[in-house]
């Protein structure tokens, strides 16, 4: 019988071992990820920053992560860099009217909006987009759309908020004009103005302006050159907002 029993508990200690190291192995594997986890976040939040301050001068030419994934697949993209100077200011005039009415006015968040999103979500109606045109270049520049979308709003925010806070209005409006897509790889307002309408942005109608305005939100359904009777409403609508925009545009004096 004792013959018998040694076995036994030989058995249950190596069983005990194993277990032991298994949890020591998780447990280095836990802290292993949780390391590379903080160099992630780290990278995420580090790298935008430094670019931000080299996309400062006026100089420097960003692009956009959309137009990196163009050149990534090979797929290349027609972009323009045009001096805000160099644009017709009907154009940054409607699309303040159009995207952000208060982008003259806040620190990269629009905390109105924001709070009416999130009253909206906690009492389960549908949201309303708040995205600040400075929100837009931001992701424009360092982010991703989809998926993981709630994940990117929580580095979106902190980084819209830092770079209205070291760069000028008129600067952040100039990068989003010269990134934005205004049709399938055609971005920024030259090149969109030349495609569409075969003039320079500096030539642009207040008309035209708005045609290309209303098309930002989904560029690649939307054709400013061939507008329905919704896009058609829509534009009149900006229109007659940015005639009227006054100091809702003074920061881009």
């Amino acid at each position: 019988m004792g013959d018998l029993a040694e076995p036994i508990v030989d058995h249950e200690t190596e069983t005990l071992d194993m277990a032991t190291r298994s949890r020591g192995v998780n447990r280095r594997n836990l802290r292993r990820w949780v390391r590379r986890g903080v160099v992630v976040a780290a990278a995420l939040v580090l790298i935008p920053t430094l670019l931000v301050l080299l996309y400062l001068p006026s100089f420097v030419h960003p692009v956009s992560m959309l137009m990196l994934k163009d050149l990534a697949t090979f797929s290349g993209y027609d972009r323009r860099w045009v001096s805000i100077d160099d644009v017709a200011p009907v154009l940054p005039n409607s699309v303040i009217m159009s995207e952000d009415g208060q982008f003259c006015f806040h620190r990269g968040v629009d905390l109105g909006e924001l709070r009416g999103v999130v009253d909206d979500a906690l009492a389960g109606e549908a949201t309303r987009g708040a995205s600040t045109i400075t929100m837009q270049t931001v992701k424009n520049l360092f982010l991703w759309s989809r998926p993981l979308g709630s994940v990117r709003k929580v580095v979106e925010l902190p980084l819209a908020v830092y770079l209205d806070a070291v760069m000028s209005k008129r600067r952040i409006m100039e990068i989003y004009l010269n990134i934005a897509e205004w049709g399938p790889g055609i971005y920024g307002i030259e090149a969109a103005a030349q495609h569409h309408f075969g003039i320079s942005a500096k030539q642009l109608s207040r008309r035209q302006a708005a045609l290309l305005t209303v098309t930002l939100p989904n560029p690649i359904l939307r054709d400013p050159a061939k507008p329905g009777p919704g896009l058609r409403r829509l534009a009149n609508l900006i229109e007659r907002r940015a005639g009227r925009s006054g100091a809702y545009v003074g920061c881009l004096k």
